[in-house]
């Protein structure tokens, strides 16, 4: 198992830090070489070296909405490490919060733009480059916000219901050469997640069966799984990562 990608390469977007680092570090420590995304170049250029340097990993910064910035990532997959055969959607966005009936459109539409769009681009993208002909397994990051209500996030939550969808729509339609999941964390311990726990962890861990929050690598280690041949008769699928949250009625 511990090589189960050896000669894959993956693409991890959002990846210099949080969920896609640890994302990016569970499918590297697995044999593959993976090619990471992220705004910041030198964050970027950490993240590079603590996944063990340019034998394994490659940065290229860039934002994740943006066509061209996808094209080159694609290529620069394939020109570097020979491929591009799995592919992780981990970029989102959330820059508001309050009552749905008075969300910024304009934000609204930036949420939509890069939680959605976005990831059905990445997707044109690397199977019109390299899955349609060689096959390959997508897994997208959603949310339990997307599977549920998510009071003060719910335009979060629309865009990651969405993004449930896409991925089934894709599932059917890329079959059987192509495999795309999604996972839906719960709270999981990272900057982006901070302002829904911190100072609180106790009051909100008391929903979770599990009695505590996720970290980043609850969620690669279920992403790797997906991705691997050890999940070849899922697709379609939106895997709820929660410790158990959801079961008692709890979410974010």
């Amino acid at each position: 198992m511990g090589k189960r990608f050896a000669g894959r390469t993956a693409i991890v977007t959002g990846a210099s830090r949080g969920i896609g680092l640890a994302i990016a570090q569970r499918l590297v420590d697995d044999g593959a070489r993976v090619v990471i995304t992220a705004r910041k170049p030198d964050p970027l250029a950490e993240a590079v070296e603590q996944l063990g340097g340019s034998d394994h990993a490659l940065g290229v910064a860039g934002h994740a909405d943006d066509p061209e910035h996808q094209h080159e990532v694609v290529q620069k997959a394939i020109e570097a490490f020979g491929g591009a055969d799995l592919l992780v959607n981990n970029t989102g966005i959330n820059p508001v919060y309050g009552p749905l009936i008075d969300v910024d459109l304009g934000a609204a539409r930036k949420i939509f733009e890069v939680n959605c769009l976005a990831a059905l681009s990445w997707v044109q993208q690397a199977y019109r480059a390299w899955m349609r002909e060689h096959g390959g397994a997508v897994v997208n990051v959603s949310s339990i916000a997307g599977i549920g209500t998510a009071p003060g996030i719910g335009f979060y939550g629309a865009s990651k219901a969405m993004l449930n969808h896409i991925t089934q729509e894709l599932a059917v339609e890329l079959g059987p050469d192509v495999r795309v999941n999604a996972v839906a964390p719960g709270i999981v311990k990272t900057r982006f997640a901070t302002a829904l726990y911190e100072g609180k962890e106790a009051e909100v861990t008391a929903n979770y069966p599990l009695k505590r929050l996720g970290v980043p690598d609850d969620v690669g280690s279920a992403v790797s799984f997906l991705l691997s041949d050890d999940a070849g008769w899922m697709t379609g699928q939106v895997v709820v990562i929660d410790g158990g949250v959801t079961l008692t009625g709890g979410g974010l």
